[in-house]
């Protein structure tokens, strides 16, 4: 899900980082954001909402709403639109515990 041809753009090559998603070693790229990295690898859904548990994920990409937030390296809430991509991440996906009524 990554575009590597564009008719104006170029788009230089860059280092790749490797991270654990869920157990899975995936890769990503320098200057990725986690969010962007595990989107290119067709992950979708990121957390669930407390209340309905419905699917959230990449929604305003600039850090103002929580769809994004996530476990990274035991770090609840960590908005991944907005932190960049490091070497062995190790990256979850946040299950929420409130109340269902």
């Amino acid at each position: 899900m990554r575009i590597e041809k564009h008719p104006i753009l170029t788009f230089p090559e860059r280092e790749p980082i490797f991270f654990i998603f869920e157990g899975q070693k995936m890769q990503g790229f320098k200057g990725d954001t986690i969010a962007s990295a595990l989107f290119a690898q067709e992950i979708k859904t990121f957390s669930y909402s407390i209340k309905r548990k419905r699917p959230r994920g990449f929604y305003c990409a600039i850090g103002n709403c929580a769809s994004c937030n996530m476990v990274v390296n035991g770090i609840p809430n960590v908005r991944t639109c907005i932190t960049l991509l490091e070497p062995d991440m190790v990256i979850e996906r946040q299950v929420n515990k409130g109340v269902v009524k």
